[in-house]
């Protein structure tokens, strides 16, 4: 019975394809998988803005959604409903192709992105040798599409807001790759299914996931700012900045094109936090041996939905930086301990089992942030923050 609902969604895959002639089933196959991707993420996205909005309210102490329907859970379909109906505005000189084609180049790269994500036992749409690769290569496109619909456009505020993105993306992927390639280093493989295999795994009942080590807690730290950076969410949410550039990239998009802008980010914010969750959270396996039986999707959704969770806490905490701030951080502070970090993978590799490389890795990494951290605060003069009240 466990066997089975592990495979549910594989067993009633092959059954659907099963129904048709033996000539139509590969390419039935890889059609019912996209379809259940490209239906259950948008999903995923009008609940969480949701959860999104509710959790914002409670800790901002305020009242979220709470007027369409019960308890504001229908506010996605209200939102839905008003984007499908608003006046989609383009500007008199902007290039319409362009300025169209950009939320699209966009939600379709990020919807590429799921196509290797092993998101349970058996359930990938393409188990490559080199998914890891696969996935960066169709991220990258992502700035494209920003850099299009800032150019297309028109608009010296939107302009800004692209180039402020593209800058800022760019940047923080180098730390996102190499934040990855210390697992690719351990594992020994691009594949993404490989790579949770090397860590299902337990030892007196605990997991062997590459974040309960030095160099995957320093890697999982740094993999985490720099997605954070990459979906241009708070407390880097620059390119969107209202208060200076009105919305950034899409202050002309309107109605539904502004909606495929807001799905993608959405979209790009599960895919990613999936991949966190597969180079360094185990993704599909148990937190411990003896919950091996619970469906291996419901734990890789389950990671993915506290992912989301810390992304939100974020942005409802953190106040957003300023842009020399931002990059100073990514090429004075998180590259440099990614570099580091590959050194420390590399050791622990080669110096075999014991307690002495958990000390020298671990030693390592501290001495490098407290030094990296000391050394940017006494430069720009940061000390302890004082709080004062009006009197």
């Amino acid at each position: 019975m466990f066997e089975t609902a592990d495979q549910i969604f594989v067993l009633l895959k092959h059954w659907l394809v099963g129904l048709l002639p033996m000539a139509l089933q590969p390419v039935a196959g890889v059609v019912v998988s996209v379809a259940a991707i490209v239906c259950f993420f948008p999903a995923l996205f009008a609940l969480t803005t949701v959860f999104e909005r509710k959790g914002l309210g409670r800790i901002q102490n305020r009242i979220g959604p709470n007027r369409t329907g019960p308890f504001g859970i229908l506010q996605p379909v209200a939102d839905g409903i008003k984007s499908l109906t608003k006046e989609d505005i383009v500007p008199l000189s902007a290039d319409g192709a362009v300025h169209f084609l950009a939320p699209l180049v966009l939600v379709v790269t990020v919807f590429m992105g799921f196509a290797v994500l092993p998101m349970g036992r058996n359930m990938v749409l393409a188990d490559m040798d080199a998914g890891l690769l696969f996935y960066f290569a169709i991220g990258a496109s992502t700035e494209l599409s920003v850099f299009m619909a800032g150019w297309s456009s028109r608009n010296k505020y939107s302009l800004m807001g692209a180039m402020r993105a593209v800058a800022q993306m760019i940047s923080y992927e180098v730390a996102l790759l190499l934040s990855s390639v210390a697992v690719v280093m351990i594992s020994g493989s691009l594949s993404l299914t490989k790579i949770v295999e090397a860590q299902n795994h337990y030892s007196y009942g605990l997991p062997h996931w590459y974040i309960f080590t030095p160099w995957g807690l320093a890697g999982f730290v740094m993999y985490a700012i720099a997605t954070t950076a990459e979906t241009n969410r708070s407390p880097f949410d620059l390119p969107e900045g209202e208060s200076e550039l009105v919305a950034g990239y899409h202050t002309e998009y309107s109605g539904f094109k502004f909606a495929l802008f807001f799905l993608g980010e959405y979209l790009a914010m599960f895919s990613i936090s999936g991949l966190g969750t597969t180079l360094f959270l185990g993704g599909w396996s148990a937190p411990f041996s003896f919950l091996t039986w619970v469906p291996s999707w419901f734990w890789f959704f389950s990671k993915l939905m506290m992912s989301i969770f810390v992304f939100i806490w974020l942005r409802g905490t953190l106040p957003r930086l300023r842009q020399d701030q931002l990059m100073n951080f990514a090429w004075k502070f998180v590259l440099p301990m990614c570099l580091l970090n590959l050194l420390v993978a590399g050791l622990w590799r080669f110096m075999g089992d014991g307690w002495l490389r958990w000390v020298i890795c671990s030693a390592i990494l501290v001495a490098a942030y407290v030094g990296l951290g000391w050394e940017e605060m006494r430069r720009m003069h940061i000390g302890a923050r004082s709080y004062r009240y009006a009197e």
